[in-house]
């Protein structure tokens, strides 16, 4: 069953969205050659907790950890280690926290110094594909118009959407209905009202779209070996149109990017708080 929210519980995920980005934003600036995943994980717990939250994941489903760090071939779930980084990694990284009673939810990949350009180009595609799924969240419009745009969008590029693995809703419970594939049809599942937010993450694979788990019972990695990136934002419909609850603007700056891309799902500007 679908849960919609009223205006005061979305600002309440709004909150919780905006700490996952702050931390994801922080963390930016810790990501390279060396560090490991169980150090990126020690900083988030810190950070959450000394901000008002608790871990969204740390626990949920009986994960052990704050963050899943997923490199390279890692589709997502991964279990943060020891090894450290290299030079030419991509490191994609969800971290979900709950505050006032609400989750947000949000996943970055994340380059470790330079990556080769056909890994740049899968990331640049997957990020592009995510605002192409958001812009479909209208009122009106129905689930299959969000995946329909993500799969069109990176199947030209020739890579693949990950089939067992969608987005979901989001509220006081971390996965809500309804699910949110990153493929479809126009026209097909629920329809979209006011109300309703969603975590929408094209999860996308440079080659094959079919993955394996590994024997953790956490980790998942794509078949063929090749990299895999996943973006995530956290968008409520609102007045018929989408508007982004999380943002990336604090990893851009973070890490001395430009963008505007988010600009388009946001009534005003967003200034970018001390964090």
């Amino acid at each position: 069953m679908i849960k919609y929210k009223t205006k005061a519980q979305i600002e309440k995920i709004r909150q919780s969205a905006l700490l996952v980005s702050k931390t994801l934003g922080m963390l930016a600036k810790e990501i390279k050659p060396g560090v490991t995943g169980l150090y990126l994980d020690k900083l988030a717990e810190e950070y959450i907790r000394d901000h008002g939250g608790i871990p969204g994941f740390l626990g949920l489903y009986g994960f052990p950890n704050t963050l899943c760090i997923s490199p390279n071939e890692q589709v997502v779930h991964g279990i943060p280690t020891d090894k450290p980084f290299e030079e030419g990694d991509i490191v994609s990284i969800d971290c979900g926290v709950k505050m006032n009673g609400f989750y947000g939810d949000q996943a970055f990949t994340f380059q470790v110094g330079e990556v080769s350009p056909e890994v740049k180009k899968l990331l640049d595609v997957t990020r592009e594909s995510l605002y192409k799924g958001i812009a479909q969240m209208r009122r009106g419009n129905r689930i299959g118009h969000i995946g329909h745009a993500i799969q069109s969008h990176v199947e030209q590029y020739g890579y693949g959407v990950v089939r067992e693995l969608v987005g979901h809703g989001l509220g006081s419970v971390m996965h809500e209905d309804p699910q949110v594939p990153n493929y479809g049809l126009p026209g097909k599942g629920k329809k979209l009202k006011n109300g309703l937010v969603l975590a929408i993450e094209p999860m996308i694979n440079m080659g094959t779209h079919k993955i394996i788990h590994y024997n953790d019972g956490w980790t998942i990695k794509t078949a063929d070996g090749l990299p895999s990136a996943h973006f995530e934002h956290d968008v409520a419909l609102i007045d018929g149109k989408p508007e982004i609850l999380s943002t990336f603007y604090y990893i851009f700056d973070a890490l001395g990017m430009e963008s505007d891309e988010e600009d388009a799902f946001r009534k005003e500007k967003l200034i970018l708080e001390e964090y």
